[in-house]
């Protein structure tokens, strides 16, 4: 019985991680020169990759076809040979589709087309997600060293997910560290993990916010500087963040909402509430002054880090986050 799979995910390592080893699944005890034809590169077309899935094996029972850069076929009409086949997927052939962008410079990587997920799963194939979770990383930290033969105490995972954050690929490279110094089946604790940590790595983008509502200057400035360095995230990209969960405010302010769903249903919010619910606290909490001051804050950095001020970005953005953690410091006393 054949199977079609797509692995998607934003981190390089992990989602390399599960193409190599869903397709040395596939392969088994099988001659991979015979079973596996991969497509990969700027240049393939579509069709080439239909043509091989419908194509019956030789000298194999089955046939393993690969499809990388799937983001270079980011809509409907480009996708239209590959939905067209998984409304009558081959039996004989495992489809691996990757989503991921092209190796061309400059490439962006869209989101997966919702047409192509749902043929996906109607022809009773699976979207795998690669990325660790957002919350609930010391369990997530765990999961991957057990995969690599370790076992890591509470404490030490905890230390782990602290200090790399959003880097799950640095997770993964951690663990192979670690199975080299301390070799397989090891037990280890935070002490054992310390000295292997290296530099801290990124954190999501609603941690620094978090830290900004509860007034904590200090964490929110070493928040900023992990999403900037260890995250690799433009000032530009944090100034976005910022000015989204301020205009989330701004909207709800001077409105009769009451209520979390309310707050959702004016926003836009689909699925959880709980945005909306700390959207609607934190604009009781500053008040129209705070919020406003808070916008004027957010559009005076913003034409800073585009040129208005001679400051290092960095500089723009530590006033900028100290400014608004201590206006939210203010408001909570």
């Amino acid at each position: 019985m054949g199977s079609v799979r797509l692995i998607k995910g934003g981190d390089d390592v992990l989602r390399e991680g599960a193409v190599v080893g869903l397709v040395d699944q596939l392969v088994g005890d099988g001659d991979r020169g015979l079973l596996v034809d991969e497509h990969a590169g700027p240049e393939y077309e579509l069709a080439a990759v239909v043509d091989a899935a419908n194509t019956l094996p030789f000298l194999t029972d089955r046939r393993i076809v690969v499809a990388r850069h799937m983001g270079r076929f980011p809509n409907q009409d480009a996708l239209k040979p590959l939905l067209e086949h998984l409304a009558a997927p081959l039996d004989s052939t495992d489809l691996v589709l990757v989503w991921e962008r092209s190796p061309e410079p400059g490439t962006r990587l869209g989101n997966v087309p919702p047409t192509l997920t749902k043929a996906i799963k109607a022809a009773g194939g699976e979207v795998v997600e690669t990325d660790a979770p957002g919350r609930g990383k010391d369990a997530w930290v765990i999961e991957q060293m057990a995969a690599h033969d370790l076992t890591l105490d509470r404490a030490a995972a905890s230390l782990v997910a602290g200090q790399l954050g959003e880097n799950a690929g640095a997770v993964v490279e951690l663990a192979g560290r670690l199975v080299g110094v301390h070799g397989p089946g090891a037990r280890l604790g935070a002490e054992d993990v310390r000295p292997w940590l290296g530099e801290a790595g990124g954190v999501p983008p609603w941690e620094l916010t978090d830290a900004i509502d509860s007034g904590d200057a200090a964490k929110a400035l070493d928040l900023l500087h992990r999403m900037v360095h260890g995250g690799d995230r433009h000032p530009l990209q944090v100034m976005a963040t910022l000015h989204s969960h301020y205009a989330r405010m701004l909207r709800l302010d001077g409105t009769d909402v009451r209520s979390e769903k309310e707050a959702a249903a004016l926003l836009g919010m689909r699925g959880s509430t709980f945005p909306a619910k700390k959207a609607m606290t934190q604009a009781r909490a500053l008040g129209p002054g705070g919020i406003r001051r808070a916008i004027t804050w957010l559009a005076d950095a913003d034409l800073d880090l585009r040129g208005a001020q001679a400051w290092p970005d960095e500089l723009v953005m530590e006033v900028l986050v100290a400014r608004l953690a201590r206006a939210s410091r203010g408001r909570r006393r």
